[in-house]
């Protein structure tokens, strides 16, 4: 729910520029639990009164479905201001007096009446347009708001651009209209100048003739002035008679008199004419755009409704980002169907199937704690963060509902009680809570009962007033409510306010009710230890330091140690020794025996948490050993498979051989005899090698050892012929660029070959064919290459310009050694640049006799068909 429930389009009295709540929590103890201060701060990040207003009128709900939707827009709107999001929420005023006065028929609103509005028409159209997607597509992708979108809505429905043009740059800042706002109103302030100037230089010729008669006041300027919207000047009043004009006054002494001569009196009367107009046509723009606001007055009503519970959203997220808040849980309370004489609650609040409520909050701080203690850090000029409360872990499982805090004075037993119930107070009224984690039940209300409750003005002394008050919240409880009691027993006899304590407690726990009590009473200490659905807790104190810890213990009793607070607040060390021989032995047991208690558990948390750095040190250590060693596997695994692969690519080369030599028809015949032996013997071959390269490999033994790697040639010199496998042809070594890589020439060729593509190695220095015939010229070379092997077309679509060259040159390269008589090259037509490229390198080309773009249907411009030389 929000502020626009009751919306009906057409009736904007409807409206409400403040939430309603559905389902108020009737008791909530606010004042007691500091729930106003916190919604102070809370106001104080918005930045128009009507966030302000919005942020102060919350309160808790007991509509779960009201609560969620609180939580999810303020969430969205966390999400936009941890991504880096924003929006302007200034000036944002209550419009409901203008926009009513904008409805009357012919009625004029004020220029900076007007000017007000149109600043919140502008935010209101600015919101619109960061939610609709078809004008804010970047912000509509980039902010995921459902929650948002939907309080949004309606705006959506409604266009300001019109209203817009209407009002914008008619409006001075000072609230006066501006000469653009007509081109009426330009024509008469023009002629109001003009006129004014022909008064001033009238006046001025006048002024000068009386002072040279010494009539006028001044001697050495030419002063004029204004007298109820006529131009006069000073005239001494001896004169005034013998300057022809009107008198339009004098001054307080009577020594001067203002007068208007006879030849400004038309001119003035022209300037007041203008003025008429001027003013006539201010209003007559004035009613224009009030109109046009009363006719929008919906529209703009229901965007203001909706900036004014956004801003209240925007400024609980900027809350929950300072203090690193949560969104809360809230686990299924007693279903109130099944109580007698309880109304069955809306659909969607109660699931009567879910498991029993519980109460957890890990880590939580009190909030107002938080920022003070920040504030304080802040105005020391410490630098660094800021310290914040030591956080409260409380714990309550459905079978156990009530809690028993006990522990030394200023030791945070009344802050647990004030965390617990102001989180409970925050999550109810849409508010994340400073925690880690917080799961509720939803509380149908809350009593506390803190302080010193005492009243002069009702007669009531501290322990009167406490009675009052908890027998007011023993009747009025219910097992859905959360209980609150401060001190319970005290401010009265020990032994009967122990049995009045314990009464109370156990009217609460057959009520089973949410109850947490805060005591120095071992009879309720006791009480807990004994009755089922009670839990013990306490908040620790330092032996060594003699100091509170801030910690609350849960399932212990704690000891009170006020004799050891006494002492480490100064009192004379012989009161403190008078004191405890006054302590019963039982007593004294009792604090020994907790004191101990206390002791060994903050011991085994110590222990607890040296074991969890270790085993965190361990996960830290098994998971770089981890990740080194799949490092390592996977280097060597790339290594293998490198090794491998020149195995395989060096048994497909000696197929190919095979298969060329069973081509060849001259020796056919006999390797038809021999092909099955050979066939067995390079297969006997390559397993032998690959399980040596294997188990060297596995071993480690071949690490940096050429020698473990046999199918690879081995002393290779510049000079040498070695045969590519890749092309099956002999290549001249001209150059070795390191070990494995070398630079190799075919003719006129240079390429550069890899060590795993070179089969054989001829130390022999002998001239290839290709060179014989380039020597003696006029001789044919063929090879033996058939050139079905070979495409006749490349297709190098998708390749910059850099790659699609270097493979056409292999290609060339390849084809001409093929003696293929022409080529056909795809590279696409896209935006030309592959085609020129590749037709301006194949130009220059000395295998290149002709370069030609073929027909349409063979490619037209996406391809090109190269006739190579022959």
């Amino acid at each position: 729910m929000h502020c626009l429930r009751t919306i009906t389009i057409g009736d904007v009295n409807q409206l409400s520029l403040l939430p309603q709540i559905p389902s108020p929590l009737p008791e909530t103890s606010a004042a007691a639990l500091e729930w106003p201060r916190l919604r102070d701060y809370l106001a104080t990040r918005t930045f128009s009164p009507l966030g302000r207003a919005w942020v102060l009128a919350l309160q808790p709900s007991a509509d779960l479905p009201w609560i969620n939707q609180q939580h999810q827009r303020t969430q969205e709107m966390q999400r936009m201001l941890s991504s880096g999001g924003s929006f302007d929420f200034n000036g944002l005023f209550d419009p409901t007096l203008p926009l009513d006065k904008a409805r009357i028929e012919g009625a004029a609103l004020e220029a900076a009446e007007i000017r007000d509005l149109l600043h919140v028409v502008e935010r209101v159209a600015a919101w619109r347009n960061l939610l609709d997607p078809h004008t804010s597509t970047a912000n509509a992708t980039r902010y995921t708001w459902p929650a948002i979108a939907e309080l949004s809505a309606p705006l959506l429905d409604y266009d300001f651009a019109s209203l817009l043009r209407l009002l914008r740059g008619k409006i001075e800042p000072d609230g006066s209209l501006s000469d653009d706002a007509s081109p009426e109103l330009r024509r008469i302030r023009r002629a109001m100048e003009r006129q004014h100037r022909a008064i001033e230089d009238s006046l001025r010729r006048a002024a000068r003739h009386l002072r040279e008669e010494g009539s006028t006041q001044s001697s050495t300027e030419d002063l004029i002035t204004i007298r109820g919207d006529r131009f006069v000047i000073p005239v001494k009043a001896e004169f005034k008679r013998k300057v022809p004009g009107v008198i339009h006054g004098s001054s307080s002494t009577g020594q001067t008199v203002y007068v208007e001569p006879l030849e400004t009196i038309e001119q003035n009367n022209e300037l007041v004419r203008l003025l008429d107009e001027e003013q006539a046509e201010i209003h007559r723009i004035l009613v224009a755009m009030t109109r046009a606001l009363g006719q929008n007055a919906t529209a703009i009503h229901l965007g203001t409704c909706i900036l004014a519970e956004v801003e209240a959203h925007t400024a609980r997220a900027r809350f929950a980002i300072t203090l690193n808040c949560v969104r809360p849980a809230f686990s299924p309370t007693a279903n109130p169907a099944t109580e007698p004489g309880a109304p069955r609650p809306a659909s969607g609040t109660w699931d009567a199937s879910a498991q029993p409520a519980s109460l957890s909050l890990i880590a939580a701080r009190h909030p107002l704690l938080e920022l003070r203690m920040s504030t304080a850090h802040r105005e020391a000029g410490n630098e660094g963060p800021a310290p914040t409360p030591v956080p409260l872990t409380i714990i309550l499982p459905a079978t156990a509902k009530q809690l028993i805090i006990s522990g030394p004075n200023t030791g945070g037993k009344t802050v647990s009680l004030k965390t617990l119930g102001l989180l409970s107070i925050m999550a109810q009224a849409g508010i994340p809570v400073p925690a880690e984690e917080a799961t509720l039940p939803l509380f149908t209300s809350i009593y506390a009962d803190i302080g010193d409750a005492q009243s002069i003005e009702r007669n009531l002394s501290s322990f009167s007033a406490h009675v009052v008050n908890l027998d007011r919240i023993s009747r009025e409880a219910t097992a859905d409510s959360l209980v609150l009691l401060d001190e319970l027993g005290s401010a009265t006899d020990p032994e009967e306010g122990a049995a009045l304590a314990v009464a109370i407690a156990t009217h609460f726990l057959h009520l089973n009710s949410w109850t947490c009590i805060t005591t120095h009473l071992t009879s309720l200490k006791v009480y807990a230890a004994n009755h089922p659905g009670v839990l013990n807790a306490a908040v620790g104190f330092d032996q060594q330091t003699l100091t509170p810890t801030y910690q609350l213990r849960l399932g212990v009793p704690g000891a009170s140690a006020g004799l050891n607070i006494a002492a480490r607040l100064g009192l004379r060390a012989d009161i403190i020794a008078a004191a405890r021989a006054q302590m019963t032995t039982q007593t004294a047991d009792i604090g020994a025996f907790l004191d101990s208690l206390h002791d060994q558990l903050t011991a085994a948390a110590a222990e607890r948490t040296t074991l969890r750095q270790r085993e965190a040190e361990l996960s830290r250590e098994k998971a770089r050993v981890e990740v080194e060693g799949r490092v390592e596997q996977k280097q060597r695994t790339k290594e293998l498979e490198g090794k491998l692969n020149s195995l395989l690519e060096d048994f497909a080369y000696q197929l190919r051989e095979t298969v060329k030599a069973i081509d060849d028809k001259t020796v056919a015949q006999k390797i038809a005899r021999d092909s099955d032996l050979r066939m067995s013997r390079l297969k006997r071959e390559f397993a032998e090698q690959f399980n040596s390269t294997v188990v060297a490999h596995t071993t480690g033994a071949d690490r940096n050892d050429p020698a473990a790697q046999p199918h690879l040639p081995k002393g290779i010199k510049v000079g040498d012929l070695v045969k590519l496998k890749s092309l099956g042809r002999q290549a001249r070594v001209d150059r070795i660029i390191d070990p494995r890589n070398f630079e190799v020439s075919m003719g006129p060729m240079k390429m550069r070959a890899a060590l795993d593509d070179i089969a054989e190695v001829e130390t022999v220095k002998v001239v290839t064919p290709l060179e014989a015939a380039r020597k003696r010229g006029n001789i044919t070379v063929s090879t033996t290459q058939n050139t079905d092997y070979l495409p006749s077309e490349i297709n190098v679509i998708g390749r910059t310009a850099d790659e699609a060259q270097s493979e056409v040159e292999r290609y060339l390269d390849q084809a001409f050694l093929a003696g293929l008589p022409r080529i056909r090259i795809v590279h696409g037509t896209g935006m030309g640049i592959l085609r020129r490229t590749l037709r301006e390198y194949l130009r220059n080309h000395p295998h290149v006799a002709e370069v030609t773009e073929p027909s349409h249907n063979e490619g037209g411009q996406g391809a090109t068909l190269v006739e190579l030389r022959q």
